[in-house]
């Protein structure tokens, strides 16, 4: 699928993955994947199971290197992982002896800068998650929600560029997951990050995303892009719309799920 060049902040061009394993069969995770993100856009990547939506995401994170194709950040080739990218993992991976705060703050002690002067910043996330009563507290006094907000704070803590989202909310019960994907919209609305979220609900990327990617199965291509027009601010009244169904609707085509 072509995409119209130097348009986006992130541009990935042919890209590529073959998984190398001595002495077992080559792995051929992503065939293809061409497609601009702009600054600020919020882009979901949905697909079957098993296609390489991860794969896609380490591979902009710098954490694996591809096979084939490029990937460009503002014009400058990608070589490894960036500190002006954030990523949030399915599981929040809280070290369990680093209080809430400590933890937010764990990005800033990596990359060894003054924790001090990001004190203030880690603060205000942490009231933008309704956590800052909870700064002294540790990661088993949580609730898997509380544990994924204190993992979103953490990404972003040293204001990055680019926010990688990794089925962030997959282990999540349906409640909350429902109310973590207000909260990201909110802190989005607050910040406008540019966001590439993976998921495997349908309707959880419809109800976050300007744009939809659709992978085919593995070896994955990218089938399709579709926008998303619902109106922001987002909110859950809009799953019951017309509007939300069709996008819904056009998305599992794409993907030939039956809808019945």
């Amino acid at each position: 699928m072509a995409a119209d060049p130097g348009r986006g902040l992130i541009q990935i061009r042919g890209l590529a993955k073959t998984y190398r394993v001595r002495g077992r069969q080559d792995v051929e995770a992503i065939a293809d994947a061409t497609c601009d993100i702009a600054q600020g856009e919020f882009v979901a990547v949905v697909g079957p199971s098993g296609c390489g939506k991860t794969t896609l995401l380490k591979l902009l994170a710098g954490l694996l290197a591809p096979t084939g194709g490029t990937f460009l950040f503002d014009g400058q080739p990608l070589t490894g992982p960036r500190k002006d990218f954030g990523i949030v993992f399915q599981n929040p991976v809280l070290p369990a002896w680093r209080s809430v705060l400590d933890n937010v703050l764990l990005p800033i002690d990596i990359l060894r800068r003054d924790r001090r002067a990001y004190r203030p910043r880690a603060m205000q996330l942490l009231k933008l998650v309704n956590l800052e009563g909870f700064i002294d507290r540790y990661p088993f006094e949580l609730s898997g929600g509380m544990q994924q907000r204190v993992a979103l704070c953490r990404a972003l803590i040293h204001d990055p560029a680019v926010l990688l989202m990794d089925e962030p909310f997959g282990a999540l019960d349906a409640m909350t997951r429902e109310e973590m994907n207000d909260e990201l919209l909110r802190i989005w609305e607050a910040t406008r990050k540019t966001v590439l979220f993976i998921t495997h609900s349908i309707s959880e990327a419809v109800y976050l995303a300007d744009r939809v990617l659709v992978l085919s199965a593995r070896p994955s291509r990218l089938k399709a892009e579709l926008p998303i027009s619902l109106p922001r601010p987002r909110h859950l009244g809009m799953r019951f719309t017309g509007e939300f169904s069709d996008a819904v609707l056009r998305i599992r085509e794409v993907l030939g799920l039956k809808s019945t």
